[in-house]
């Protein structure tokens, strides 16, 4: 199996919806973070987002609101708004044996130094590694389409990250994002890099 290198905005709308099928947590108390981290310790691979509420005024860029952790099973939306980056946080962040999947980490991770310092390891970057596979997308929507065949929403990205209840709607996208990354790496992992074949064939 190939992928294709490109899609276009207009083939990517037509596929069905990406999901996360799993349970949601919301994480706005410090009481919660214990268990959180326990079960993320646990993990050999999490899906990594952030997201931040926009800035419609020239200059001023705003912290991040929210940190995404995704297990097959569960993601922890962590506010940060609410809660502080924990010490047990960073040290999830910091473990090189839990591998923390994203697309442009680079930019979160920037994010997230602004709230505090960290030794981040075990990261992979979705941008980084899917040209291997002959694909050309770098955006997390274009990059589903092509792997997954399936379309990820971004109608919540400009909603307001600090609301003093994230809705539903918000929940599912935030937790969509961290979890598709894991679905994006899974599915390269399955197929042979097409780098891979065409040394095979030289």
């Amino acid at each position: 199996m190939t992928f294709r290198s490109t899609i276009s905005n207009e083939e990517a709308a037509q596929l069905p919806a990406a999901h996360f099928d799993g349970e949601i947590i919301v994480v706005d108390t410090d009481e919660q973070i214990e268990n959180v981290c326990k079960d993320l310790s646990e993990q050999r691979i999490i899906g990594f987002d952030t997201e931040t509420r926009p800035s419609f005024k020239a200059g001023q860029i705003n912290k991040v609101a929210l940190l995404q952790l995704s297990t097959h099973e569960r993601c922890y939306l962590i506010r940060l708004c609410r809660v502080k980056l924990h010490n047990r946080l960073l040290s999830i962040l910091s473990d090189p044996d839990i591998i923390k999947i994203g697309a442009d980490v680079e930019g979160d991770i920037r994010a997230l130094h602004v709230l505090r310092r960290f030794n981040e390891r075990g990261f992979t970057d979705l941008q980084r590694i899917i040209a291997d596979w002959g694909v050309e997308e770098k955006s997390l929507r274009k990059m589903a389409a092509i792997v997954l065949g399936e379309r990820v929403s971004k109608a919540q990205r400009l909603s307001n990250w600090e609301a003093a209840t994230l809705t539903p709607q918000q929940q599912m996208y935030a937790a969509t994002d961290a979890w598709v990354c894991i679905a994006i790496y899974e599915k390269l992992l399955a197929t042979p890099a097409a780098k891979a074949s065409q040394a095979g064939n030289s």
